[in-house]
């Protein structure tokens, strides 16, 4: 690995800090946007249940707050369950949108590196063709200046590519996993506001 670095050149460490970032993010949004950390089952049921028991509604409004963000959805129009349905909409909707900004966090910056990784491979290619250029004065020719030169032109352009392909893949999993939570989220919302206005048992 420490050759390929040499070879490719300094157009290649940009690369690298980009392939780390890559690396850290996909990991964060693997461990983040668990279904069972975002939209666990059987928490609407549990929280209509409790919530019409009535024993200690603050309590159970901050542990849903606490719990995921689907609670943090539930809590919200809970927390408006005697205003009207209109009111209870909008309560959900203000959450609902603090909580989808929350789950595309780190998308935009992973969406940038898969954009960008192939630009920067060029731009190491683009780098290398003029160390080629650039050798080759007028009746000389150095062979190991031209070596190097299409060293840092394919190795940048290679693991460019290399770090734009899984970038890219992770990049449009996670938007379609969120976009999917999203719709979970306002299904529950939707059930929740018919529960507590008496449109279902």
């Amino acid at each position: 690995m420490k050759e390929i670095v040499l070879a490719a050149g300094w157009p290649i460490w940009p690369l690298i800090v980009a392939s780390i970032i890559s690396v850290a993010l996909i990991i964060e949004r693997l461990v983040a946007l668990r279904r069972a950390r975002i939209v666990p089952s059987g928490l609407l049921q549990r929280a209509v249940g409790e919530f019409r028991r009535g024993a200690n509604n603050d309590t159970l409004l901050e542990e849903l707050d606490r719990h995921s963000p689907l609670g943090r959805v539930l809590s919200a129009g809970l927390r408006n369950v005697n205003n009207s349905r209109e009111v209870m909409k909008e309560s959900i909707e203000e959450a609902g949108n603090a909580v989808t900004h929350d789950l595309s966090r780190y998308l935009t910056t992973l969406g940038t590196i898969a954009s960008i990784s192939p630009l920067m491979g060029l731009f190491g290619t683009v780098i290398g063709m003029i160390e080629i250029f650039g050798s080759q004065a007028p009746g000389t020719g150095n062979p190991q200046q031209l070596a190097h030169g299409i060293s840092i032109a394919l190795y940048n352009t290679g693991f460019g590519i290399f770090i734009a392909i899984p970038s890219m893949i992770f990049w449009r999993h996670f938007r379609a996993q969120v976009d999917g939570f999203v719709v979970e989220m306002e299904q529950q919302a939707i059930r929740l506001v018919e529960f507590m206005h008496g449109d279902r048992k």
